[in-house]
């Protein structure tokens, strides 16, 4: 039998570090591009939130801070929830704490790509813009997020395709994922090359797909822009 009849094991794996990636490069997105604008903001405190931010994530390994947010985070909620007269012992779930902890780290990272993106909008169009009459957030939406969504385009694939592969450190923490259940596969049937090659090759599927679908729609954003060659 094909695998020995680990295949289905596989394939529900392979949905959850896929729902994994995609909730986490949701969250990673938005504190991406809240932390692009708080370091090219006026605002002193914002900046230097937002440097501790990107300099204190990047700088500590990823399985460090899964393990410290599920296990630190766990003695954290329930000493505050004893305080407050609560007794039942709270477990975090792995699926929330490795969605929180992945769209934590790589918002540091899309952070550093949305704030060079939009300092590759020129600045010429916003002032277009405001001589026209449009408002700041008519500007921003029409005018600058669309130009400066072309320009992350490659940064955010290369760190999507970073961040489905990171995944593989949730099953640390208990979470059936992919790798998980690969690792069950061979601890049970004894050929580890075997269900890790399998595992491997679901990943490199994951990725191969996701290039293609950002090449596609790096040809579609390019649509009318003028290509330089040298």
């Amino acid at each position: 039998m094909f695998l020995h009849g680990f295949l289905p094991s596989l394939l529900q794996g392979s949905v959850i570090t896929l729902s994994v990636a995609l909730a986490s490069m949701a969250l990673a997105m938005v504190l991406g591009l809240l932390g692009a604008m708080a370091k090219l903001s006026r605002w002193r405190w914002a900046k230097t939130l937002a440097y501790i931010y990107t300099t204190l994530i990047r700088g500590v390994p990823d399985l460090v801070l899964m393990l410290l947010i599920f296990f630190g985070g766990q003695v954290a909620v329930n000493s505050i929830a004893q305080s407050l007269g609560h007794e039942d012992y709270i477990d975090i779930d792995p699926y929330v704490a490795g969605v929180l902890t992945i769209g934590f780290i790589f918002g540091a990272y899309l952070t550093e790509a949305f704030r060079g993106a939009f300092l590759a909008v020129p600045p010429g169009q916003r002032e277009a813009g405001l001589a026209y009459g449009m408002s700041s957030a008519q500007i921003a939406w029409r005018i600058t997020f669309p130009q400066m969504f072309r320009h992350v385009l490659p940064g955010l694939s290369n760190n999507w395709l970073v961040l489905i592969k990171s995944t593989a450190i949730v099953s640390v923490i208990g979470l059936h994922d992919l790798m998980t259940r690969g690792s069950q596969a061979a601890g049970t049937t004894r050929e580890p090359f075997v269900f890790y090659a399998a595992v491997a090759v679901i990943y490199l599927g994951f990725t191969t797909l996701s290039e293609l679908l950002f090449n596609w729609l790096q040809k579609r954003l390019s649509i009318g822009v003028r290509q330089s060659h040298f």
